[in-house]
């Protein structure tokens, strides 16, 4: 297939144009490098640098996956309307790409910033109660893709996203909690929990997140689906779990909790693997180590 990846130089993006090329894809990167990496873009995928909100041309492509976004909470709360401009122009930008060249996107949102504050898994039909603008932004551009399949007859997918982990996760974006503490344990250097520790999230490897964006693009089936574990880890146990990874016996610090954090995020994942047979494969202790090697290498000594 010919396919493009807004975001590609990205942390999920590089992975998934890496699948993408394996599997014998011709595929077009598109990412305007403000927050990914070059050296990260498979040498056989076409790179384009470009800001998805100046429009796309992506004649000829059969799948378009659209990563590209503002995806740091802390930032949509100090810059909201410079969040709304890359989340939502930017989806409006790949739906209308996708209209033009007949093709299907698999758009990446996400679950914790969009649900909210849940006392039990959330599925794709619970209350959706976003408690920053980053989650208001990626809930506006699901409906943009969602609203193209009633007006257009468009097969696009809403993938929700727990909180994602695995190497090439870059530790300046605070939604990259994994990244950040091995990070700081390879440098030898503090690490610091915002709050109490005791907030739980759904962790998810990027290995088995491009499983799923892959499962999606393949399957005739539109709507909705949360890719995480459906298992909740505070983040304190986070902490211990990349120490004990890290061979770290080093404590935190603790700093008062953030505006925009939620206090408990977990996805329900039922749906997902019933319609698309998608689950997750990679346990969290297995995840760490392998992103832990991957820190050890990136940060200086």
């Amino acid at each position: 297939m010919r396919t493009a990846v807004t975001g590609g130089a990205g942390f999920i993006g590089s992975h998934l144009v890496d699948a993408l090329v394996a599997r014998g894809d011709e595929v077009v990167v598109v990412d305007d490098l403000s927050s990914g990496t070059r050296e990260y873009v498979n040498p056989a995928a076409t790179f384009v640098q470009r800001d998805v909100r100046d429009g796309l041309d992506l004649e000829g492509c059969e799948a378009i996956f659209h990563l590209a976004a503002q995806a740091d909470v802390q930032t949509s709360v100090a810059l909201p309307a410079f969040d709304a401009a890359v989340n939502v122009l930017g989806a409006v930008e790949a739906a209308e790409a996708a209209r033009r060249a007949g093709a299907k996107v698999v758009f990446s949102s996400t679950g914790g910033a969009i649900y909210g504050e849940v006392e039990t898994p959330a599925a794709e039909d619970a209350p959706l109660r976003p408690v920053a603008p980053y989650g208001i932004s990626k809930l506006c551009a699901e409906q943009y893709f969602l609203g193209w399949n009633r007006i257009h007859g468009s097969r696009h997918t809403v993938l929700r996203f727990g909180n994602v982990y695995g190497p090439r996760q870059s530790p300046t974006l605070e939604g990259g909690v994994v990244s950040i503490f091995l990070d700081r344990m390879a440098r030898g250097e503090q690490t610091t929990i915002f709050g109490d520790g005791l907030q739980e999230r759904d962790f998810v490897y990027v290995g088995d997140v491009v499983d799923a964006l892959l499962a999606a693009a393949a399957s005739e089936e539109p709507g909705t689906f949360n890719v995480g574990t459906g298992a909740a880890t505070t983040v304190l146990d986070l902490h211990r779990a990349c120490a004990d990874a890290a061979g770290s016996t080093a404590e935190p610090l603790f700093a008062p909790a953030r505006l925009g954090d939620a206090r408990r995020s977990v996805l329900d994942v039922s749906r997902i693997e019933q319609v698309l047979g998608w689950r997750p494969k990679t346990p969290l202790a297995d995840g760490l180590r392998t992103t832990w090697d991957w820190a050890k290498e990136s940060s200086p000594a």
